[in-house]
């Protein structure tokens, strides 16, 4: 909730205090924390893939003995025995490889989905002012992008990883084994392929640290262009908006351009490494062989050793690319998944303190609340007001007074930059929420409907929420499905309408039962036909609360006990429907407006006969 509109200045990216991303040290860090609770499990697939490459390595001198035994002009019998025993080094090769790579596999598998668990945790305890200030982009593009680019290194680069260094060591000892002149003659191609490297990563870190950040940005206008399309079309800013979008989208491409320019120039590098590596060890061969220290059949496997290291060693370098972006990647999940557990209540936020009471009274007390979502644009300014202990007050004014802001801070989604807000009576209320907020933004999860009313309760049974739906008339309906509480709803399920979930979220409230409910215009998405009903079962979910009410229509502000009028941030009149009328103020003018408009006399509504009208403030 900025001040700033969708497209202006304070949405652009160098000025959004972007969530944390890990530092290097930290990232490690956060690995070997996952790690170490299954060490024997990581220890068990080193182990594995040390022997299944160990066993590959006896293929190259097997192979040499064939040459020998050829060169030597043996007889073909003699051929029999490298031959049974290439066979045997394939077989076992294979079955310790599956398993290493099974092992390797369920490890990183393990720690992925712990990471996630993780990072879903602590993302959804994110302060809502740290996610606006980042831009839900930035959040939006870890969930899904980073994750999947850890993911798929967990599953593909890391056994590959593995597989790789492991080959590179083992062989060059091979190598060494056979004659160490070979070793040196190999790691001539090392300070090439280890400048390739450096060089690469030097590059390719503040590379892919800054597309993952300019992805994000562009989700982020994507998100900011659709979501306000309404208000763009509008006031006539698409071009300004396919502006910033094809800004943002181009300056992803020019990044992910020149992330492939920088592969490119890689692979140039490697291939002159592997080049010299080559020429060096067939040389250092022939060399040895007219010397006889060695066989034809030994200088043969001493060349197979380092042919076959070109695969490894291409591997792993090129697996660099996806190491870095998994790298950067997971650097920005586990800097969110390390932010601090959220404080207990009263020590994290000392503006709001529950005060035991004898009774649950419910009673709600905000004192001089001052807030503002940026430094220096506050949007409320020394409110204060009492919520009595079942009292229903109604909260009007024109758009931009404040009014869901202040609902919010007394529902705890925001914590008020100065003053207090008390709740009389809410530590009697066990481990339920003392305040529940129900919005018009109301969201149905993916399975049964039962599941989805039981995120209020997870015990209650389906007696206690088919009473909760006919608090809120909406069991007829639900009975109508064609599994009733067991029908799937949400994506890929039954539609509901507009009326159908605002029904489902208050009976959501039912179910919670708490002492105070905020609704923040929870009956706006209704049209003419579902105002009545939203309205009737808005009255039944809060009747015996304190309840705080965003009046999207001026029925509901009528029929309360008490109505309250904001306006620039501050409480500027407060009395019942009658008073306010007779004094011929700020809710006097709406009223006026809201009846001539209808050619109504001007007398409140009840509770037991509102006019069918779905008017809102915002109209007037």
């Amino acid at each position: 909730m900025t001040a700033a509109g969708p497209d202006t200045d304070e949405q652009a990216p160098d000025s959004r205090e972007l969530l944390p991303t890990a530092t290097g040290a930290r990232t490690r860090a956060a690995v070997r924390e996952l790690v170490r609770p299954r060490r024997g499990l990581a220890l068990g697939s080193f182990a594995v893939m040390v022997a299944a490459t160990g066993v590959g390595l006896l293929v190259q001198p097997l192979l040499g003995r064939i040459v020998d035994v050829v060169a030597e002009g043996r007889p073909p019998g003699d051929v029999t025995t490298p031959v049974v025993l290439l066979v045997l080094v394939a077989l076992a090769q294979g079955g310790t490889t599956a398993l290493g790579l099974t092992l390797v596999s369920r490890l990183g598998e393990t720690l992925l989905a712990q990471l996630r668990e993780r990072f879903v945790e602590k993302a959804l305890r994110l302060p809502l002012e740290q996610v606006e200030k980042a831009g839900a982009g930035d959040l939006t593009a870890r969930v899904t992008r980073d994750v999947s680019v850890v993911a798929e290194a967990v599953r593909n680069a890391l056994p590959e990883l593995a597989r790789s260094l492991l080959a590179i060591v083992l062989t060059l000892g091979a190598m060494a084994a056979l004659d160490w002149r070979f070793l040196l003659a190999a790691l001539l191609a090392v300070p090439v392929q280890a400048h390739t490297a450096r060089w690469y990563v030097r590059h390719a870190v503040p590379l892919y640290a800054r597309q993952r950040i300019a992805t994000g940005t562009q989700q982020q206008q994507l998100l900011d262009s659709i979501s306000g399309a309404g208000t763009v079309r509008a006031f006539r800013l698409e071009e300004q908006h396919t502006e910033h979008v094809t800004r943002r989208s181009s300056a992803a491409v020019e990044l992910t351009l020149r992330g492939v320019k920088l592969v490119l120039g890689f692979y140039n590098r490697l291939h002159v490494g592997e080049f010299i590596g080559l020429a060096a060890v067939l040389v250092t061969g022939f060399l040895l062989v007219r010397a006889d220290s060695v066989s034809i059949g030994t200088a043969t496997a001493a060349a197979l050793y380092f042919h076959s290291l070109f695969a490894p060693i291409n591997a792993a370098l090129v697996l660099l690319d996806d190491a870095q972006s998994a790298t950067a990647a997971l650097a920005r999940l586990v800097g969110v998944a390390d932010q601090p557990d959220p404080e207990p209540e009263e020590a994290a936020n000392p503006h709001k303190r529950r005060e035991p009471g004898t009774a649950a009274d419910g009673t709600v007390t905000v004192t001089g609340i001052d807030h503002a979502y940026e430094p220096g644009r506050p949007v409320l300014h020394e409110v204060d007001l009492t919520l009595r202990a079942g009292e229903r007050v109604a909260l009007v004014g024109p758009s931009g007074a404040g009014k869901t802001t202040l609902a919010k801070l007394i529902a705890g989604v925001h914590a008020p930059t100065s003053g207090s807000i008390h709740l009389t009576g809410a530590g009697t209320y066990g481990d339920g929420l003392p305040v529940a907020l129900v919005t018009q933004e109301t969201h149905v999860f993916a399975g049964s409907l039962a599941e989805d009313l039981r995120l209020a309760r997870a015990d209650a049974g389906d007696e206690e929420l088919r009473a909760a739906l006919a608090t809120v008339e909406a069991l007829d309906w639900v009975e109508t499905l064609p599994e009733g509480l067991d029908t799937v709803v949400g994506e890929g399920g039954h539609r509901l309408t507009p009326a159908q979930v605002q029904q489902l979220a208050l009976a959501r409230l039912v179910l919670a039962d708490p002492p105070v409910a905020v609704l923040d215009e929870a009956t706006a998405e209704a049209g003419s036909t579902g105002a009545r009903l939203l309205e009737r079962a808005a009255d039944r979910a809060v009747e015996g609360r304190t309840a705080l009410v965003v009046a999207h229509r001026l029925t509901q502000a009528a029929a309360a006990d008490r109505i309250v009028v904001m306006d620039g941030g501050r409480i500027v009149e407060s009395g019942t429907h009658d008073e306010l009328c007779a004094a011929g103020g700020t809710y006097a003018s709406l009223w006026e407006a809201w009846s001539g408009t209808r050619g109504t006399v001007d007398q409140p509504p009840t509770q037991q006969h509102r006019p069918d009208t779905t008017t809102t403030m915002k109209d007037h």
